[in-house]
């Protein structure tokens, strides 16, 4: 039913895209009334144009962990789905977090004097500041290599904000932070290792989801 809903409100919107091929597609399903529906097939590829629209979410969202392409078109073109920026935030705050946990570990105090927990404080925007430059440097260096490589890519304002959408999207991989912190560990730094190459194989696949590279 939920996959029923979201798909009568892209009807209105348009902008359809098959997950196979990302070839645009005019509808993707047709309603025959009492409860008969049919998923629509894409004239490019023959296969089905968003075979998603009838998993549930949780199975949706397996597929995005899993890294897969389909998941990332189903999600970015055929869904209303709008948490961009709020999982940027959010991925931000958790690596903020780290890097301002890492530093109390390094400098302990029993003081409880205000102006101590005041510094304490600052030190955590002055991490979410460096954080938030470094993953913006980060953005710009992609838009920069992919618009120096491949310039077919990025045309219009569009393909650099549907770009932009699906690197933020696949960077909820840095959710997984908190969790490594919170079960510290001996292997703790290895987990952090294998947190950014997971990032770094999402964004990979949320870039070649977008463009079918």
């Amino acid at each position: 039913a939920a996959a029923r809903g979201s798909g009568r409100v892209m009807a209105a919107l348009g902008g359809y895209r098959c997950i196979e091929c990302s070839r645009e597609a005019a509808e993707l399903y047709r309603d025959y009334q009492r409860g008969v529906l049919r998923i629509s097939i894409c004239k490019s590829c023959q296969k089905p144009v968003d075979k998603y629209i009838e998993y549930d979410p949780v199975i949706i969202l397996i597929n995005a962990v899993l890294c897969k392409a389909q998941a990332y078109r189903h999600i970015l073109f055929n869904t209303k789905i709008n948490i961009h920026g709020k999982l940027y935030i959010f991925c931000l705050l958790c690596e903020a977090y780290l890097r301002w946990l890492q530093l109390q570990d390094s400098s302990r105090s029993t003081d409880p004097d205000d102006l101590i927990r005041y510094a304490k404080e600052w030190d955590f925007y002055r991490m979410f500041g460096i954080a938030s430059l470094e993953q913006t440097s980060f953005l710009v260096g992609i838009f920069i290599t992919l618009w120096w490589m491949r310039p077919e890519m990025l045309k219009t304002k569009s393909d650099f904000i549907l770009l932009l959408k699906a690197l933020l999207l696949s960077s909820y991989g840095k959710l997984l932070l908190i969790p490594a912190v919170i079960w510290e560990h001996d292997y703790t730094p290895l987990c952090l290792a294998f947190i950014k190459v997971f990032v770094l194989i999402s964004n990979s696949q949320a870039i070649r989801g977008t463009f079918l590279l």
